[in-house]
């Protein structure tokens, strides 16, 4: 058996250099541009190929698996009709074809999946991730020969077929745009090599979604049958209705090109199979519910259910890997053999006689342990490491920067630092320097009060607003002269008042503020050049894919131009004299010279046109120049940066003979602040207390119970006859109710501020605190403002749960600013670093494609002591893999309707946790959907005094209904139990569907699946502690943990859908009464805008906002 051997990849080098001869300016642009994309993908090829996915660098166990089921096994069977080969977990084995013990072909850390035997059974191919990507290998019959047909870095490959004359395979690619779901296309390759040919197209180019899979050759190899995805439109959406039709079965002939739909209809067709002869179609259609075998007579074209008893198809999933598991006929047509139930299936034609055919595998397997690390949740003191907007006063002697809802000033030689300002009425945010360092610009926020652009002294604070009327304002900019400050105007309505929305776009002001004036409707980062008369800005145009556009108008907003373009720039900086442009791009800094030429130029780090230069080693953003703009300056988390064009560019005056790296160090301004704790005893007393102490082994509940809390850690618990409370302390009776911890979302989601602006009051975050949530993990957030909100939460500077987050996730797609390229472990190194300097306490390892690249992750995580929490992705081979490799949990459920003992015997044997999203459970329709459907969530008094109506009522009131059946929440929370039952642990992940009361539901539906209240409570406190490291401080009530808690009237473990009602809140100490979200003993908080204003509806382009930001982040799907 061979298991390391494997051939180097092909290299396929484009010379374009002699088109410049023959082709326009703009074609030759485009050659480059092509020449460069191939070099890229080259170099990514090179630094892949040097990571071993059998030898990461993270060390292995061996665990055993000895089984007789296994789960969602691929299939084939030999041409003399007397072996099985399949793949389990990763490895491909032969059994006989009566069944008996089965024999492994590959035992190894990397995945083979999908194999099948040549026409002439000498040969096997399968798809395998040795080489770091999902790749068509081959091997002889016994396991040796290894060698390998494709080479894909990006477009990954699966389901490979072999031709009826075995010189031929046709195989699904993926592919995938803006969005991580990989369109399908069909390809067709020689078994002896070549980059293959394309036989069908995915569906909408590059933007393309949809799925097209389970290729297959009819016997006679003229045709090639595929699944192809049918619903209307180029966008890949969740719950679709599986009665109607979601896939049909295409035939594409070879001789013509020519295609048609050949199996179509109610419950879809997919997973084609022709019979030996070519007489019969076998394939998968769902009836009802239940996905069954048909078969397609050719001569009559009748369709006869065969059988109905299969696991459910993945029509309503992704279905990369294909929307059914491969199976196959024996070589006479009498039968066909199945995997379904965790069993092999020998089934007639006619459906009179299904035989099981008992198989046993005992093996060896290889898995790392979990990535995991503690988190110390609540310190005596914290480092401020979310420093915002920090920039250099033009004559390098001060830092102006924002952190935790205030400006600083920080001096460089010293490092005293100093607010601003003195004033604690607003929050203040976007500080910028005047060119003469006199003054600063800022802009304010109030919930109430609404926000100003100010300009202050930058010596002792005092100053004015310069815009007559309250708004939302952000980007201020100061001009040449000092004279004039540009800035942008933003419509509210989410979580910002909605008052004086109207007319956003750029604006000029009077830095007197004697006037104002809206310059264009629309654009970002509004800033001067060397001259007072034209206005820059960058806007995003979605044309061509998309790009971020430098422009620029005079001070009338007229004789606009465009000035440079770039595809995955994320931002511009014009210099103060005009004559270098700086920009961001896969989160570094880069220079470059401005460029005049009377037309829009693209721009990038490989441009040709002008020198590039990359001048930030570590992350950059919030770029900056010094008045005489001989400096750059950027900025990320705690540091501010800079580098002086003589060291960034040979022919600047003053250069050295060898330019210096990118630059790794800088003024690091980060600052210790104390952890918000309020004195005060607290002993609540007289009710039930289940404490989740020591919950693996014992169920403690404590009748007439007393918490005991001093500030904000828990001092004592126990019997009331056993705690002494001391006269000082506050008694609150809870006589008649229950004390639990206080909920953990483990995965949810939900902004923290808009155009980064953080609200004094977030009626999400109060929302979710009135339904008993004390702690969230987000995997999916805007870092800047996740992490800034998180901070301020820490200092007691706005309430809400306990907030930590991945920040922005390692994207596998496309995406400006939040894809996260990854080729070698130094480029996981980066992103992993970058996202922990800013707070992060994990990372979202997000569809990642290759193998390679989740394994860096993981081994740049193990160095910085972070987890990693991967988007499931509804790919349940990759889901295994990332257990195998040692990832904090899986995040989402599993596409699969069922797991058996192999995968129970694998799981259980790691630390790896599963934080299925109930409400968002892949496969059918969610979770949410039910509670909508079920229950008339609108008229949740709680949910809507702190969520607003026009963001509940639209989504709540006319909503779908079908049969409990239909909805997969059933079955991911019965296999969810299953899983705990073993020994893994299961989270609550809310997904942010519903502000606080998502919560409720999934332990809800975690009863619907078999758990009793007492585990799901369990699942919602003390499992999600340990899982995010977090179970030394909370998650259980015990002396020396913090203070979260709940209090429920009346007993919630006989009935659990009691568990929202909630009387209390205790959140680090304090504490709320849950239904007003007023805090005992303060007084009545503030009116959100939704309370005091007759809101009905968001504005128009604050709708679009929003809806924009959901999606970017997956908030919804």
């Amino acid at each position: 058996m061979n298991t390391t051997k494997q051939n180097k990849p092909r290299r396929h080098l484009l010379a374009l250099a002699v088109l410049a001869l023959t082709l326009p300016m703009g074609a030759v642009a485009e050659a480059e541009s092509a020449l460069e994309a191939t070099k890229e993908k080259e170099v990514e090829k090179a630094e892949a190929q040097s990571w071993d996915i059998n030898k990461p660098p993270y060390e292995f166990k061996p665990i055993q698996l000895d089984t007789r089921e296994t789960t969602w096994s691929n299939l084939d069977i030999s041409p003399d009709g007397k072996t099985i080969l399949f793949d389990m977990l990763g490895d491909i084995y032969t059994v006989p074809v009566a069944g008996g013990e089965a024999v492994a072909l590959t035992n190894e850390i990397a995945w083979n999946m999908q194999p099948r035997f040549s026409p002439d059974g000498k040969t096997i191919v399968f798809i395998s991730d040795r080489d770091g990507a999902d790749n068509i290998w081959l091997m002889d019959r016994n396991g040796d020969n290894l060698r390998q047909l494709t080479t894909e870095k990006e477009n990954l490959l699966h389901s490979p077929n072999w031709s009826p004359d075995g010189q031929y395979l046709v195989a699904r690619k993926g592919f995938m745009s803006g969005r991580s779901i990989p369109a399908g296309e069909i390809w067709m390759y020689h078994y002896g090599g070549g980059e293959g040919r394309q036989l069908k197209e995915r569906i909408g180019g590059d933007i393309a979604q949809k799925n097209i899979a389970d290729p297959a050759f009819s016997p006679d190899g003229r045709y090639v049958y595929y699944s192809i995805d049918t619903t209307p439109g180029t966008v890949w959406k969740y719950n679709k209705n599986s009665t109607q039709e979601i896939f049909a079965i295409n035939r594409y002939d070879l001789q013509d090109g020519e295609e048609e739909t050949f199996v179509s209809g109610p419950g879809g067709a997919v997973a084609p199979v022709p019979s030996p002869d070519g007489s019969k179609l076998a394939f998968i259609r769902r009836q009802d519910n239940q996905t069954s075998l048909f078969l397609k007579d050719l001569d009559t074209g009748l369709e006869t259910p065969v059988y109905s008893g299969l696991e459910r198809d993945l029509q309503e999933i992704f279905g990369p890997h294909g929307n059914y598991v491969q199976y196959d006929w024996m070589p006479d047509g009498e039968s066909l053999v199945v995997w379904t139930g965790g069993k092999f299936l020998r089934i007639s034609i006619n459906g009179d006689s299904v035989a099981p055919i008992a198989v046993h595998v005992k093996v060896e397997k290889q898995v790392a342990d979990a990535v995991r690390f503690p988190v110390d949740v609540a310190p005596e003191t914290f480092d401020v490491k979310m420093i915002r907007w920090a920039q250099k006063s033009p004559n390098g002697k001060q830092v102006a920067f924002q952190a935790l809802g205030k400006i600083y000033i920080q001096d460089v030689a010293s490092g005293e630092r100093r607010r601003l300002t003195r004033q604690d009425e607003h929050f203040e945010f976007y500080p910028s320097w005047s060119r003469d360092g006199r003054e600063i610009t800022y802009v304010s926020w109030d919930d109430q009060n609404l926000g100003h652009v100010r300009v202050v002294s930058a010596r002792n604070g005092r100053g004015k607003n310069i815009t007559k009327q309250p708004g939302l304002y952000v980007e201020p900019s100061f001009s040449p002269s000092g004279d004039t400050v540009a800035y942008r105007r933003f419509t509210g309505g989410y979580l910002l008042s909605p008052e004086y929305s109207l007319e956003p776009g750029i604006y000029l002001a009077d830095a007197d503020g004697d006037w104002q004036r809206r310059v264009v409707k629309s654009g970002y980062e509004p800033h001067f050049g060397a001259s007072e008369d034209r206005i820059y800005f960058s806007e995003y145009q979605n044309a061509d894919g998309g790009q971020r556009v430098l422009k620029s108008t005079n001070l009338e907003g007229k004789d606009e131009r465009e000035h440079l373009h770039g595809a995955e720039i994320t931002s511009f900086r014009l210099s103060p004299d005009g004559k270098w442009v700086a920009f961001t791009q896969d989160f570094k800094a880069f220079v470059a010279p401005f460029m005049h030429t009377g037309k829009s130029e693209v721009i990038g780090p490989d441009s040709k046109a002008v020198k590039v230069t990359q001048v930030s080693k570590r992350a950059g953003e919030n770029l900056h120049w010094s008045a005489d703009s001989d400096t750059l300056g950027w900025a990320h988390g705690p540091k501010l940066f800079e580098r002086e064009l003589k060291d960034a560019f040979e022919f600047v005056a003053g250069a050295p003979e060898e330019l210096p790296e990118p630059v790794s160090e800088g003024i690091d301004l980060s600052f210790e602040q104390s952890f918000d704790n309020r004195a005060g005893l607290v002993a609540l007393t007289g009710g039930k207390i289940v404490t989740m102490r020591d919950a693996e082994n014992t169920r403690e509940i404590i009748d007439n119970g007393v918490v005991l809390f001093r500030g904000n850690r828990i001092v004592a618990v126990g019997p009331a006859a056993e705690v002494e409370i001391p006269t000082e302390a506050k008694r609150i009776d809870i006589t008649g109710k229950t004390v639990l911890p206080g909920l953990i979302d483990a995965h949810a989601h939900g902004a923290q501020g808009r155009e980064e602006i953080i609200p004094q009051q977030n009626w999400n975050l109060f929302s979710s605190l009135a339904f008993g949530v004390t702690t969230i993990h987000d995997p999916s957030n805007d870092s800047s403002e996740i992490f800034s909100a998180a901070e301020m939460q820490k200092a007691g500077l706005i309430t809400g749960p306990r907030i930590f987050s991945t920040g922005t996730i390692l994207y596998g797609a496309k995406g400006p600013g939040y894809k996260a390229k990854i080729n070698s472990l130094e480029d996981a190194q980066f992103h992993v670093n970058r996202l922990k300097e800013m707070g992060a306490i994990s990372v979202k390892s997000y569809n990642q494609p290759r193998r390679d690249q989740r394994q860096q992750v993981l081994q740049a995580a193990r160095e910085a002591g972070i987890m990693v929490v991967p988007e499931g992705g509804g790919k349940y081979q990759h889901n295994m893999n990332m257990i195998v490799d040692g990832h904090t949990g899986i995040e989402h459920s599993l596409p699969i309707a069922n797991v058996y003992g192999d995968v129970e015997q694998l799981w259980s044997q790691t630390q790896v946790g599963y934080t299925p999203t109930f409400v968002v459970a892949y496969g059918g329709l969610w979770g949410e959907e039910y509670w909508y459907d079920r229950t008339e969530v609108w008229k949740n008094e709680r949910l809507t005094r702190f969520t607003p109506d026009f963001i509940v009522n639209p989504r709540s009131i006319r909503r779908p209904t079908a049969p409990d059946a239909h909805y997969n929440h059933f079955n991911v929370a019965r296999q969810a139990k299953q899983l705990r039952d073993e020994g893994v642990t299961v989270h609550i992940g809310a997904h942010g569907q519903r502000e606080g009361l998502g919560a409720h539901w999934e332990m809800w539906m975690m009863e619907q699946g078999g758990f009793t209240p007492w585990e799901a409570f369990r699942a919602g406190t003390i499992d999600g502690a340990r899982y995010l490291g977090m179970d030394s401080d909370i998650g259980s009530i015990e002396a020396g943990k913090l203070a979260d808690l709940i209090v429920v009237d009346g007993n919630p473990l006989d009935n659990l859908r009691l568990s929202e009602n909630i009387t209390y809140t205790v959140i680090n100490g304090r504490v709320f009464e849950a239904e007003t979200m007023n805090e005992v003993g303060a007084g009545e908080r503030l009116a959100f805008f939704h309370e005091r204003l007759p809101i009905s509806a968001m504005p128009a382009p604050t709708a679009e906002a929003v809806q924009e930001k959901m999606e970017r982040h997956h908030w919804v799907h």
